[in-house]
């Protein structure tokens, strides 16, 4: 007995929506057999109907009326792959409101505004999927909710931004200065033309705290914990890394410590010999550990058309088939119930990397032992590089210092800088970064 087609409508053909339409148009019978029914695209929805696009859809697919999908009964499946706050917010509690199962990549809505959409949801009897709004073609969502359901997972460690591990091993490898390797993830298509959210960590925030809500229950915005970008690094805190065996990427933390979240996302040194410091290029890779299963590792591609349309045309495979439902109805997301708080950032621990640039003068190393001593701060090492150099502002000789510390609170290491900005005798610029256990 033949069974009926489940009807598609997508809201935004841009790069990811083209992907997925390509991928229906294309591998029809692919999608059948593992749906175990036809998957077709009705309508997708676009702002320009007379812009050029890379693919080519039957006739009457395309409009530019988003009420061509809500108000059309056959249609029971929406994509939102527009992205951004509005209007995509008010699309997705339109289509749940006309009975669609929704689908989305939207990682800043859903950190955002989750609690109301999956609200929204529950109340209509619909379902929501989105795999592809973390680490892109990396099944993480369904590894987290279902793959270690029977796990407490303990700590999250992630690389989720593939534009800035391209620049941060751009850098590393070829000795790219920031803004250079920067320009060349843009031109590659890793990097919009604003690259802001990417090299700021928002976008890696907003995913973390996306998988927070799944692993821990617990629903966090990106102004819970400490957000630090990759725009102020220089090619010497790469260089004095490695010296003393380390990578610096971009690293998405959440742990589990005395019934608290403890979360950040920043550069941080993580050691060469560890499988995070050797992810390279554009690629993502998550580690989760869970108290039963222990440690376990997903890479992959994290951005970019192929790997983001992959995860989204698995979810409408999974609304096909049925998991997806069951498995929405019983993950019960984004309720007003957190299991755990977040740690106020000042409390968070950690080791950190100093690099400091201070006078060359007798006692200025008895200076700023003094002042991290004061504050409760421990020191694993000094390293000075025989590197002199002259101040612009004062004309006086300067010299790098490289300080490791050992595990001190964010809040004493903070107390600390200010003084140390505060002395005559250390020169601006200097950089603090955290160092991975």
């Amino acid at each position: 007995m033949a069974v009926a087609p489940l009807k598609v409508g997508i809201v935004g053909l841009g790069n990811v929506g083209t992907g997925v339409a390509r991928i229906l148009t294309d591998h029809p019978h692919r999608i059948a057999e593992r749906a175990g029914r036809p998957i077709v695209l009705k309508r997708a929805v676009v702002r320009n109907l007379n812009k050029p696009r890379d693919i080519r859809l039957e006739s009457g697919v395309l409009t530019n009326d988003i009420q061509a999908v809500i108000n059309d009964p056959e249609i029971t499946v929406a994509m939102e792959l527009m992205g951004g706050i509005h209007p995509a917010r008010e699309v997705i509690l339109a289509l749940l409101k006309a009975g669609k199962d929704v689908v989305t990549a939207n990682k800043a809505l859903l950190c955002e505004h989750g609690n109301e959409i999956f609200q929204a949801a529950r109340e209509y009897g619909r379902t929501v999927c989105f795999e592809a709004a973390v680490a892109g073609g990396i099944p993480i969502i369904a590894a987290v909710g279902q793959s270690m359901a029977a796990n407490q997972i303990i700590a999250i460690q992630a690389i989720l931004n593939g534009t800035s591990n391209y620049i941060l091993t751009e850098m590393q490898a070829n000795h790219q200065h920031y803004h250079t390797a920067l320009k060349q993830a843009q031109d590659l298509g890793y990097a919009e033309s604003d690259p802001t959210l990417d090299v700021n960590g928002l976008d890696a925030a907003q995913k973390l705290g996306i998988l927070c809500q799944l692993a821990f229950g617990t629903r966090v915005t990106t102004s819970q914990f400490e957000i630090q970008g990759i725009d102020s690094l220089d090619l010497s805190d790469l260089k004095c890394a490695s010296d003393l065996g380390y990578h610096i990427k971009l690293l998405a933390q959440a742990r589990l410590t005395n019934r608290e979240l403890e979360m950040s996302v920043r550069p941080t040194l993580i050691r060469k010999d560890t499988p995070l410091s050797q992810i390279s290029g554009p690629f993502n890779a998550v580690l989760l550990e869970g108290d039963m299963v222990g440690k376990m590792w997903y890479s992959g591609r994290g951005a970019g058309q192929a790997p983001t349309a992959s995860a989204c045309a698995a979810d409408l495979i999974d609304l096909a088939v049925g998991r997806a439902q069951l498995t929405f109805e019983r993950l019960d997301l984004w309720r007003e119930r957190p299991e755990y708080p977040v740690m106020p950032a000042h409390q968070t621990t950690s080791r950190y990397f100093l690099r400091l640039r201070v006078e060359d003068k007798p006692n200025v190393m008895a200076e700023v032992t003094g002042i991290l001593g004061a504050k409760g701060i421990s020191l694993a090492s000094i390293v000075q590089p025989e590197a002199p150099e002259v101040d612009a502002k004062s004309n006086t000789p300067v010299v790098p210092l490289v300080i490791m510390t050992h595990r001190t609170t964010a809040g004493q290491l903070q107390e600390a800088m200010s003084e140390l900005d505060l002395s005559s005798s250390v020169r601006g610029p200097r950089i603090c970064l955290a160092v991975a256990d």
